[in-house]
């Protein structure tokens, strides 16, 4: 356990991941058998304060960035880590998306005599988590193998995705994934002069920001522990484990210089790069194409690998205002579009004139990109191509992803050409499947499964129905009002801080 504060610490780690959502964040950190907390909506920057920070004393947390895939976030309520103080007090943290969320909260309420106060299924998991903790308990004394079977009754009884870290006061931290590795978590470790610290999260960007270094991923199924006296036990928890990481990790979501599941995802794009040019290569050479340019941030590496195979020119053609927030995770189609034209400014002379091929990550709802075309060709562009790294969206993503619902998604229920004219383009060249998934494999031959729901409706947990999808779907159409505790919302990142 650290020998000094962790606030510091978890604040710049939450920092580094305000990538991956901005809607709220949260601290919680232990300071004995003490949690002290404070959260509420908004970026990092903006929910910690000075005097926020000095009480959240302690040398062990857990800190959480959320952005909203469901439902209303206007309630601060939803903003993660949960705590439960029944058994010993939990604190918990919580990325991705359980899938039979509501079953489980029938059987906490029926079966385990447990109340849920909000809509999360975060909670949901939190109070699973202590059921099977106060169930494994004996004579009131935990040990590393109480919390293992603990983890195990939660694996045994939740489905879909899940990476978590939880805090139990005065004993320690645990942090467990999914059987099926979904989405990612990673472990570091800092050797000082008092002990060796220990650092979970989602990314290993984190890690290395904070001078951390990587020890491993933490493996499908698996949960670490991290007692108070410094002691670090693991154990794979899972009756059947499997890894199949989230393919839309590489594709967009994660930061470029960021390294998950032994993939580098600056790597994997500079692959599907190259695969995307030779199917223009193959497939559209009648193509005439002045200049790629690249739609920032995520997808330069890619555009920059297309043209070094093509032989043609790269080119920054737009500016971007990095004080406007991601326009895929800001919640409501209308913010979305607005937000474009104030987020992206084209430079005229990189257009004027020329047949540009527009080089993006992916295509989802197809409002940005729409916008995108025609600011080309408002800045004088005589044709404009657009490549997207990934395969069509044609599919939900119920795993922790902002694509709930077939309708929203601008290729379902429409061919390439169809799409083409829904964007304004010329010419549509999306990635093939198989071509992502050797590109991502490429920089780890290792990973030899991931979860490509999105994009071909397979989803890996088997679980998922028809009837699942459609009532997600009218869930998703008819959302609950602001305000209303029971608001739908889903969070996407967790970094958790500790030592010994």
């Amino acid at each position: 356990m650290a020998k000094g504060p962790v606030n510091q610490l978890l604040y710049d780690g939450l920092q580094v991941l305000q990538h991956r959502g901005q809607d709220a964040a949260g601290i919680v950190t232990g300071e004995g058998n003490t949690f002290h907390m404070h959260k509420a909506n908004g970026l990092v920057r903006d929910v910690f304060r000075t005097r926020d920070m000095r009480n959240l004393l302690g040398n062990m947390g857990i800190a959480h960035v959320r952005y909203p895939t469901a439902g209303n976030a206007a309630s601060s309520a939803e903003a993660q880590p949960f705590y439960v103080n029944s058994p010993f007090g939990i604190v918990l943290g919580h990325n991705g998306n359980l899938t039979n969320t509501e079953q489980l909260q029938e059987d906490l309420f029926r079966q385990d005599l447990r109340h849920v106060n909000t809509h999360s299924d975060s909670e949901v998991l939190l109070n699973v988590l202590a059921h099977e903790l106060q169930e494994n308990v004996a004579n009131h004394r935990l040990d590393p193998g109480a919390v293992f079977d603990a983890v195990a009754g939660v694996h045994r009884r939740c489905r879909g995705a899940y990476a978590v870290v939880a805090m139990i006061a005065g004993y320690g931290l645990v942090a467990f994934r999914d059987p099926f590795g979904i989405r990612p978590l990673v472990i570091g470790y800092c050797d000082t002069e008092l002990g060796r610290e220990y650092l979970v999260s989602s990314e290993s960007v984190a890690l290395d920001v904070l001078g951390f270094k990587l020890l491993r991923d933490v493996a499908p199924g698996e949960a670490v522990l991290v007692e108070a006296d410094g002691s670090f036990h693991s154990r794979q928890c899972a009756a059947s484990a499997s890894l199949n990481p989230c393919i839309f990790e590489f594709v967009y979501l994660a930061r470029p210089d960021s390294v998950i599941d032994g993939i580098s995802v600056y790597e994997s794009r500079l692959h599907m790069g190259e695969s995307l040019a030779e199917k223009i290569r193959t497939d559209f050479g009648h193509l005439r194409i002045d200049v790629v340019i690249p739609i920032p941030d995520t997808s330069r590496p890619s555009a920059l690998q297309l043209a070094n195979v093509l032989g043609l020119p790269y080119r920054e053609g737009f500016i971007k205002n990095r004080y406007i927030g991601r326009t895929f995770i800001m919640p409501g189609q209308a913010m979305r579009k607005k937000s474009v034209r104030q987020k992206l400014n084209a430079i005229g002379i990189e257009f004027q004139g020329k047949n540009v091929l527009l080089v993006d990550d992916s295509i989802v709802r197809g409002t940005t990109s729409r916008e995108i075309v025609q600011m080309a060709r408002d800045a004088g562009a005589t044709q404009v191509f657009f490549a997207s790294a990934a395969p069509p969206v044609r599919f939900p993503n119920v795993y922790g992803i902002d694509m709930p619902t077939s309708q929203e998604l601008l290729a379902t229920g429409r061919n390439d050409e169809q799409i083409a004219r829904e964007i304004g383009a010329d010419a549509l060249i999306y990635q093939d499947l198989a071509a992502l998934e050797r590109a991502v494999q490429q920089a780890n031959p290792a990973v030899t499964s991931f979860d490509t729901s999105c994009f071909d409706g397979r989803y890996i947990t088997g679980d998922i129905t028809p009837a699942y999808l459609a009532k997600i779907e009218a869930a998703r159409n008819n959302p609950r009002p602001a305000g209303d505790p029971s608001s739908s919302t889903k969070q996407l990142d967790l970094n958790l801080g500790s030592g010994e």
